[in-house]
């Protein structure tokens, strides 16, 4: 390389980094000076994050950092998921579940088999499955002498290993998608201190699971209130066949205390809850549970429907509830692969799968004529490590949200500011309090915020800002920060 090449070589690359200076000065100077002190004070650089800020209608935005690159917008991608399902299903759309009989049912005696077939009902509860079974009661069943079969056909899903996200399989969310889900899959753990003796109380009682407690009632001389946030730090829960294992330490100055655990497979838990809810009501079960297909010779025998996508969509978006997410996700591919079959209450012929609803949501924006080229979906929960979206685009479809028919029934869904969901306790004392609908979501290195502020002024505002770095848990301040700037205005 000769001296002249050289200098050229290397004049470009002080141009090249000029230039990258410049415009990372100027979007740290676009930036409210408390915003950009936040961010300096919790050590993340302006290039680990992406902003923009838009008046609603507006043709281009107030403020952009970094808006155009892909980021993981972690549970944000929960407002693509939720406005693709409330225009594609419309909020009055129901999910149903079935009972068929297979045999011959006489006197209250069925001689053959109870059928449960799902069609990805998110929120099938224990209160909605107590009622659905008394109804079976009430029509005259009575005792099954032969099997419970489940029937989860309608996804079609690969196996779901619930550690491969964090190597938590327990925790409630890394439950999986299931066509038959019931309860979220989830055993709420009460633990009760009296003394020297700490009692637990498992809801829903399941019939045939023992729960081993090996917990040891621990006393601190100086507790805390931060100690007692972190209580279950010390407890460790592990399923063993049809036993659950309980060690470790439980600190009883904490008082009263529960926890949501998914402890077994989908069809054991459906089983163990069936069992001891039909023995409750009166009835029996002579065979076992198994897996199969409602086939032709099966007779209904009685749906349940769920509440609407309306009402489903706020437990989505308020409390981030990932398998409900999923499910919704997952419907959106059914819906796609026999739209003749979701005119109505659910569908019969259609089967909902990842790449289904891919494919969907992606058709979906096409119609929209949104161009999201840097949009990667997994799940459609943001639970995940692959997830893609740009703040300018996520910024897009709010905006896109903000004029379509149902857009009160997407707003009505978001946490409000120091009110409720999962931004109930930021920023309670401020004056932008209760003028706020956002969304959070939040990973290990990932942050992010994205709704409507409306302004002091009366203008709403859109806001997104993601942060992807390794101190990103130190980046609410930041993004506090920002929201009080624009409802300021």
């Amino acid at each position: 390389m000769n001296d002249s090449f050289a200098r050229m070589v290397m004049k470009i690359i002080y141009v090249s980094f000029a230039v990258l200076f410049a415009a990372l000065n100027a979007h740290a100077a676009a930036l409210p000076p408390p915003v950009r002190d936040a961010l300096q004070q919790a050590h993340i650089p302006l290039d680990s994050v992406g902003i923009e800020v838009r008046e609603l209608g507006a043709r281009r935005p107030l403020i952009g950092v970094n808006a155009e690159q892909p980021m993981n917008p972690a549970s944000t991608m929960k407002l693509l998921t939720t406005y693709a399902a409330l225009d594609i299903l419309g909020p009055a759309y129901t999910w149903k579940t079935e009972a068929y009989l297979d045999g011959e049912l006489e006197n209250g005696v069925l001689q053959g088999n109870l059928i449960l077939k799902g069609y990805g009902d998110p929120k099938f509860t224990i209160e909605q499955f107590w009622l659905w079974l008394r109804e079976l009661r009430a029509r005259g069943l009575r005792e099954i002498h032969g099997d419970l079969v489940l029937d989860r056909s309608f996804f079609d899903l690969p196996a779901h290993d619930p550690a491969a996200f964090d190597n938590d399989p327990v925790r409630a969310y890394n439950v999986g998608p299931d066509a038959l889900l019931l309860n979220f899959n989830t055993l709420r753990l009460r633990y009760l201190p009296d003394g020297n003796t700490l009692k637990i109380i498992s809801e829903p009682p399941l019939e045939g699971i023992r729960l081993d407690n090996q917990l040891t009632p621990q006393t601190s001389p100086h507790p805390s209130k931060k100690g007692c946030d972190q209580w279950d730090d010390a407890i460790r829960v592990q399923p063993d066949g049809d036993s659950v294992i309980l060690q470790g330490g439980y600190p009883g100055e904490c008082g009263e205390r529960e926890q949501n655990l998914s402890l077994m497979p989908h069809t054991r838990y459906v089983e163990a809850v069936f069992r001891a809810l039909w023995q409750e009501l009166g009835g029996t079960l002579n065979g076992k549970q198994r897996e199969g297909v409602a086939g032709g010779n099966a007779q209904l025998f009685a749906t349940h429907l769920s509440d609407p996508l309306s009402t489903v969509i706020r437990d989505i978006n308020k409390f981030s509830n990932n398998v409900m997410a999923r499910q919704l996700f997952l419907t959106l591919g059914a819906a796609a692969s026999s739209p003749s079959a979701f005119k109505g209450e659910g569908g019969n012929h259609a089967s909902g799968s990842i790449e289904r609803s891919i494919q969907a949501v992606r058709g979906w924006l096409q119609k929209q004529q949104l161009d999201f080229p840097e949009l990667v979906l997994e799940n459609g929960a943001g639970l995940s490590r692959t997830e893609r979206i740009s703040p300018h685009n996520m910024a897009l479809l709010l905006q896109s949200a903000a004029v379509h028919p149902f857009s009160a029934e997407l707003q009505a869904s978001l946490p409000i500011l120091g009110v409720d969901g999962s931004v109930k306790k930021r920023l309670r004392e401020s004056s932008a309090a209760s003028h706020a609908h956002l969304k959070t979501g939040t990973l290990e290195g990932v942050k992010t915020i994205a709704g409507y502020v409306r302004s002091q002024g009366g203008k709403e505002w859109i806001v997104v800002f993601f942060i992807n770095h390794a101190n990103a848990k130190h980046g609410q301040a930041a993004q506090d920060a920002l929201i009080e700037w624009v409802q300021g205005r």
